[in-house]
């Protein structure tokens, strides 16, 4: 485990993928939602979320976050505390990058950015204390191995 990332890591994480994010209720069990990110070239993530959402509740009492990205054999998990961005212009900034990132259809962009501006979403900067990176290969199975079998004949 270390607190930075890997050049692989980086790569994966610029890709097209969607976080899973957990934070700490009030009662000490996880809150796990999925989030759109930014990676920074600092190694930095941001996010932006509602400011009367679970998380960012959970957030303002306790700033610590784990945040894992995967798929298929490959994931990096990410722990440490946030801060949280306030600054409207900021956060409009960022949600102008996000919609360029993750809406595909240029036309809907605007659209969606000045939608999520009506939440009052706050920006949540991420700079990692613990990294942990997987890039394993998996072997998908062959179709013989997912196919029953009828079982073998007795002489």
């Amino acid at each position: 485990m270390t607190n930075r990332l890997s050049d692989q890591a980086r790569e994966f994480l610029r890709e097209d993928h969607v976080a899973v994010v957990s934070t700490l209720n009030k009662d000490g069990s996880p809150h796990v939602t999925t989030i759109y990110y930014l990676l920074a070239d600092d190694g930095t993530l941001v996010m932006c979320t509602p400011g009367h959402s679970q998380k960012t509740k959970n957030l303002r009492r306790d700033p610590r976050i784990a945040l894992c990205v995967g798929e298929g054999g490959r994931s990096v998990s990410l722990y440490g505390r946030v801060s949280i961005c306030e600054d409207q212009a900021l956060v409009r900034q960022y949600l102008e990058q996000m919609a360029a990132r993750y809406v595909k259809e240029e036309d809907r962009r605007s659209q969606v950015v000045t939608t999520r501006l009506k939440l009052a979403p706050v920006a949540l900067h991420f700079l990692p204390e613990k990294v942990t990176e997987f890039f394993g290969r998996m072997r998908l199975p062959r179709t013989s191995e997912l196919i029953p079998q009828p079982p073998a004949e007795r002489e």
